[in-house]
């Protein structure tokens, strides 16, 4: 099983591909399932790394709170032990605030791609999404918040697919509130301008997690920023609409130059 170490704290990751590093980070909670269906689809033509943030699934679970700045080290551990120098960054909800925070103090980033990113703690409601693993009616309950009433409707046996992973590898409630104790007090807005990287905004347009209006704030406010909205789709969007997601993320990243191994 690959893992990097930061400290005393071990952190499972797994990669694949040959290209340029794309790193893909988790919404508070949540396994590194959740950015399967973007780890299938873009490694080949990238090298995509993925990894469970501490307290959740094969990382350890270290007593919390974590800090932001305790997430981006775990980041920097991920790089260093597979050897990159700069990546291409693509976060979720907590994962996009530790890549923007990253963007910021580490020199290893190329581009970012946020899904359902704020720049303020006070526009996250992540609660709802939280649900015990062990309890299989509660996750599927909470997918109610993640994702929208078409997709649940239209893709019942996906649906319960995610039970499955969630089960498996999602965090309890000790190692969620650890992670979600991360974002306390963050308020990025005015070093938004010292983001210089070339900067995607993605956001569901039916996200009952994180308004739409902050994602459009935060594009706004990144010298580089562009908002992406994503029709009819919840907080997981890419999870939704994993194909049309693939396919920007891909566009995107073939639009940006320089070496990025």
């Amino acid at each position: 099983m690959p893992t990097a170490t930061n400290g005393s704290v071990s952190l499972y990751y797994d990669r694949e591909g040959d290209g340029d590093p794309v790193v893909f980070i988790p919404e508070a909670g949540l396994g590194g399932w959740s950015w399967g269906w973007q780890h299938a689809g873009l490694a080949g033509p990238y090298e995509a790394i993925v990894w469970d943030l501490r307290g959740t699934g094969r990382s350890d679970a270290p007593r919390g709170p974590y800090s932001l700045e305790d997430l981006v080290a775990d980041l920097e551990a991920v790089l260093a032990e597979c050897g990159v120098r700069n990546a291409h960054l693509v976060g979720c909800g907590l994962g996009g605030a530790i890549a923007l925070r990253a963007a910021r103090t580490s020199s290893r980033v190329a581009t970012l791609s946020l899904f359902a990113t704020a720049a303020e703690e006070s526009a996250f409601d992540l609660e709802p999404l939280f649900a015990p693993p062990g309890d299989r009616e509660a996750l599927r309950e909470s997918l109610s918040t993640g994702l929208s009433a078409d997709f649940r409707d239209s893709h019942p046996d996906v649906c319960e697919g995610i039970v499955d992973w969630r089960v498996d590898g999602d965090a309890d409630r000790a190692g969620w509130e650890a992670q979600v104790a991360a974002l306390e007090g963050v308020d990025a807005t005015d070093s938004l301008t010292d983001v210089t990287q070339p900067t995607r905004v993605f956001h569901g347009t039916e996200d009952d997690l994180v308004p739409v209006s902050a994602g459009e704030d935060l594009a706004r406010g990144l010298p580089r920023g562009e908002f992406v909205p994503l029709e009819g789709a919840g907080h997981l969007a890419f999870v939704e609409q994993s194909r049309a997601v693939n396919d920007l993320l891909a566009g995107f990243l073939e639009a940006q130059s320089g070496d990025t191994s």
